[in-house]
């Protein structure tokens, strides 16, 4: 196949069509997990959690620069990022598709491309085979939900995964011309280099290894060849350097802070992936935080003391891959998460045609199928066994323990295995196309069986509306409103990913509200975070409060804060662990005291977060996320009064004595509401955009969002009965709470 021919307009198109697809679906602002975190790590050149992903923020911070005259908000150009990598990426796997089928009907005695005895619908087979290809993959429902947001850094992997796919098929058929080495070595290359991204970047490899040695095998005695390549592996893992660099300069998100003492210690870390060298930016690069047990453990035992991983966990993790499959092809055609539903039919079918794909790789020629089939393993089963998943989110909601089954789904660590099968399954549609017209290419017969090209359509339309992201801004919004509940200056505890990396973002991007100090309560565990927020707290650091939008919900205080949130030493700080109390403890608090007794555990996040309320009370206003959480293990709740959708510490007043305070039911938490303050958040400065009144909320995970109004609600309805209040006001606000509780069950469509 000569150059000349290589269907790179057809590919162009694709990935143009693919790209349009993820803009008229994209999303207009930010979302939940990790999403807010990339954007403002992107726009700050920030540090995200380990390993780091210097790769992306350095490409994200570019792409936003480039953008930046189009006059799009920082969001929509990072989320437009994941958008065109994903879209380029089905243009590459339109060239592998297009080349495996053209070789496929070489094998069965179609004539050469260029050929005059070549029909016409023989020469259009294999492009109408990969635009179907390009079809289903780009509109199957992970690709699709990870297109048209920023969640996570994988679309640019995936691109990583389709460039060096198309370099490895290109390669054989130039194996035997002078230069055809480069492109080995530019593959080897992009996968290091897309390694510092993420190391899925790194899973075509076997599969490369397996196509060379069909191929050429004597490549990896090629003296030269090989040291170009490892000079590649050098170039490309030397992006990791940015890690230490940038991050010795505290920007404001410098997770794990990966800081080296000298540049022989960071190299080492570096070309040693983390196995030893510099031990801050080795313990980023290894992810070592997250303490991931071993491939050989059961994830659902006891860390301290593993069982091996069994049959029954290793049962369980396939089939919640094979959930994730189901989902691919017609999500939207049941509500329900678990698989053998009404979509199980379209699951069957295109898993028989992406087998029907992999067969028509076969007969394209032996080494293509070693690739396809390889990689298709590898990130699919290979990747289920090395991730090592504990139950799944939904798949087993009967282990409510967090220990045991996953915080949320995982499907997007799959997204290389689905957009790969779609385009093995647009290849078994052109074969099916074939088959059913008689195996040749009778324009008639081709006719009566072109309805098998429909197939390609129906992700299309049976994930529209779970994968779309258009006009949802329930992420910024909850951010906005977490915020806004907040006082100036105020030290606001969180719990988890979704309260807080929105409202990152909200602080770094789009610059509100960055007064309030955020604190994620997980990372007090760790050295290096109290040593930041003490930093970027000191009084010559400290953002200013301001009501530039008008709210006049706050008064600006005559005065910032004159300390940081705490006094406490490195040295201090170093020295505390997690204890358990050997006799009845009391703290005081203000002029509070607070009893712990005698067998109570206290963390070392706990303790830290103690350290902050005491240095901080009379200076700076605490609030948590929750009355849960933090506040419940400190034994707090008692002094915490709810405003809006956070918590204010109130350690120095009687709550019982404060005007238009009361203390809701029981059953709806028991605790002080501030009604009038939460009244005026509610009605006049808090935004509901995505998160009342919704057709489809697809993230099961994250229903605990919409759920905080629909009790916000129910305690102002409460509220205001127990205050006296009329019953047309409480009739209001109950049915305020009713549009949330649609949103917070799934959605109008998922309502039963």
């Amino acid at each position: 196949m000569t150059e000349e021919r290589l269907p790179y307009l057809h590919a162009a198109g694709a990935a143009a069509s693919a790209f349009f697809l993820y803009v008229l679906t994209l999303a207009p602002t930010t979302w939940f997990w990790d999403t807010s975190e990339y954007i403002a790590t992107a726009h700050i050149l920030g540090i995200p959690h380990p390993p780091g992903n210097p790769l992306f923020v350095v490409v994200g911070k570019v792409w936003s620069l480039l953008l930046a005259p189009t006059g799009l908000s920082v969001a929509i150009r990072i989320n437009l990022l994941a958008a065109v990598t994903s879209a380029l990426a089905t243009g590459f796997f339109f060239l592998v598709a297009h080349r495996m089928l053209e070789g496929w009907l070489r094998a069965e005695g179609e004539p050469n491309a260029g050929s005059e005895e070549r029909s016409a619908w023989s020469r259009r087979l294999p492009f109408i085979g990969a635009w179907a290809g390009a079809l289903l993959a780009a509109t199957s429902f992970t690709v699709w939900n990870q297109s048209n947001v920023n969640e996570k850094v994988y679309t640019l992997s995936v691109l990583g995964i389709a460039a060096v796919s198309w370099l490895a098929v290109l390669w054989v058929d130039r194996k035997d011309r002078p230069g055809s080495g480069w492109l080995l070595v530019l593959a080897v290359y992009l996968m290091v280099l897309g390694s510092t991204n993420h190391l899925m970047a790194l899973l075509p490899a076997p599969a490369f290894v397996a196509l060379v040695l069909l191929e050429k095998p004597r490549v990896f005695i090629d003296r030269r060849l090989l040291a170009r390549a490892a000079f590649a592996v050098v170039v490309g893992l030397s992006f990791n350097f940015f890690l230490p660099i940038r991050s010795a300069q505290q920007p404001i998100i410098n997770e794990g802070e990966p800081i080296c003492e000298t540049a022989t210690g960071a190299a080492v870390a570096v070309y040693s992936l983390g196995r030893t060298g510099c031990d801050a930016l080795a313990a980023n690069l290894t992810r070592e935080q997250y303490g991931k047990p071993s491939i050989f453990s059961d994830p659902t035992s006891d860390p301290l003391n593993p069982a091996p991983r069994g049959m029954g966990i290793l049962g369980h993790q396939l089939l919640n891959y094979f959930q994730y499959f189901d989902w691919q092809w017609s999500r939207g055609v049941a509500v329900s998460e678990l698989p053998g539903n009404a979509r199980l039919p379209f699951t069957l079918v295109f898993l028989g045609l992406g087998i029907w794909g992999l067969f028509a790789a076969g007969r394209s020629r032996r080494s293509h199928l070693a690739y396809v089939g390889v990689l298709a393993f590898t990130l699919s089963l290979a990747l289920v066994y090395y991730l090592n998943f504990r139950y799944g989110y939904s798949l087993a909601p009967e282990h409510a323990d967090s220990t045991m089954r996953e915080v949320r789904e995982r499907d997007y660590f799959f997204i290389g295995s689905f957009h790969l099968w779609g385009f093995l399954a647009g290849m078994g549609i052109a074969a099916a196309w074939r088959w059913a017209a008689g195996g040749g290419f009778e324009p008639r017969k081709l006719a009566l069986s072109a309805p098998v090209l429909i197939l390609a359509f129906v992700p299309l339309f049976a994930n529209w509306g779970w994968a779309t992201r258009s006009g949802d801004h329930s992420a910024r919004d909850w951010a906005y409103n977490l915020l806004q509940s907040v006082e100036p200056y105020g030290v606001l505890f969180t719990n988890g990913d979704n309260d807080t990396f929105p409202l990152w973002y909200l602080q770094e991007v789009e610059e509100i509200r960055q007064d309030v100090t955020v604190i994620v309560v997980q990372y007090l565990f760790t050295d290096w975070y109290p040593r930041q927020l003490r930093h970027h707290t000191h009084p010559d650091r400290q953002r200013p409060f301001t009501d530039e939008e008008g709210l006049g919900l706050y008064a600006v205080p005559d005065s910032p804060p004159t300390r940081p949130i705490t006094t406490l030493s490195d040295e201090d700080l170093d020295q505390i662990s997690t204890v358990i109390l050997s006799q009845d403890y009391t703290i005081t608090l203000g002029e509070t005291p607070v009893q712990y007794a005698a067998g109570s555990r206290l963390g070392r996040g706990e303790q830290i977060a103690l350290a902050i309320i005491q240095d901080s009370l009379g200076e700076r206003p605490i609030h948590f996320a929750s009355t849960g959480g933090l506040a419940r293990s400190l034994n707090l709740e008692g002094w915490s009064l709810r405003q809006g959708v956070a918590s204010q510490l109130r350690m120095m007043e009687d709550l019982d004595e404060l005007p238009g305070v009361v203390r809701v039911s029981e059953n709806l938490g028991g605790e002080w509401f501030d009604l009038e303050r939460s009244r005026v958040l509610a009605e006049e400065v808090f935004v509901y955009r995505g998160l009342r009144d919704r057709q489809i909320w697809a993230d099961r995970a994250t229903l605990n969002i919409p759920w905080h109004f629909y009790f916000l609600y129910l305690q102002l309805a409460d509220a205001s009965n127990r205050m006296g209040g009329d019953e047309a006001t409480m009739e209001a606000f109950l049915d305020q709470a009713d549009r949330f509780l649609i949103t917070a069950q799934g959605g109008f469509r998922a309502v039963p």
